[in-house]
């Protein structure tokens, strides 16, 4: 009689047992199910937040929205502050690969510095009333982002952190091509642009109507300013 017995070694696949490989797929499926609910959530609060033209909602209203359960809504968020930080965090993630991905289009440093700064203040403009946006995202995170750097700045410095690694890289980069000023203090220097660029953009009242040019020239300007500022150099 023929021995039917299987070779050890298919008894594991990948190094592992059949019965981590079943607990495995076990996980693989709650998570996937927890994805999606956790991201209904988060959908419903931005469509909540468009909906409204920026008012206050409630978490009952995004559980209804939602189609799910508060009970389900408390299993993944702690409140609707952990909601919109979750929103969030997602968005800048979002918003660094967007930017890598167009600083790499460039290779002069210069040019890779310019890419952010003016790619960065078109992505920070709200909408015109009336004008459609391409991220519904976009009007809600700009809220969102002026009042956690008010109220929560600690919070609001780790979750920009994908920004800001980026834009000290590119400022590292043009300062050994010798484009920028060397014994530039990057710290402060990141904070007051990035900060200059979300001001500005976002502004609809400062300046006049002038300020909301739709042509990019504001970017452009606001560019110039940041690589060659208002002096001469006589005064320093």
């Amino acid at each position: 009689m023929k021995n039917t017995q299987l070779p050890a070694d298919r008894s594991e696949v990948n190094g592992r047992s059949r019965r981590e490989q079943a607990v495995a797929r076990s996980l693989d499926s709650a998570r996937l199910r927890a994805e999606v609910r956790v991201q209904r959530f988060l959908d419903a609060a931005v469509e909540l937040f468009n909906s409204n033209s920026g008012k206050e909602f409630t978490v009952q209203e995004v559980v209804e929205r939602s189609g799910q359960s508060l009970r389900s809504f408390y299993q993944y968020f702690g409140g609707k502050h952990d909601l919109l930080l979750a929103l969030f965090e997602e968005s800048v993630q979002s918003t660094a690969g967007h930017l890598q991905t167009c600083v790499d289009r460039e290779e002069d440093p210069t040019e890779r510095l310019r890419c952010f700064v003016v790619e960065y203040y078109r992505m920070c403009q709200p909408p015109l009333e009336g004008e459609g946006t391409s991220n519904a995202r976009v009007p809600f995170m700009a809220e969102f982002a002026q009042q956690l750097l008010t109220t929560h700045p600690k919070e609001a410095a780790r979750v920009f952190t994908p920004v800001v690694s980026l834009f000290e890289e590119l400022l590292h980069e043009a300062a050994a091509a010798g484009a920028i000023r060397t014994g530039l203090r990057e710290g402060p220097i990141v904070g007051f642009v990035l900060e200059a660029i979300m001001f500005h953009s976002f502004s609809s009242t400062i300046g006049g109507p002038s300020v909301r040019p739709r042509d990019g020239s504001s970017a452009e300007y606001l560019w110039d300013l940041i690589v060659n500022g208002i002096g001469t150099g006589a005064a320093a």
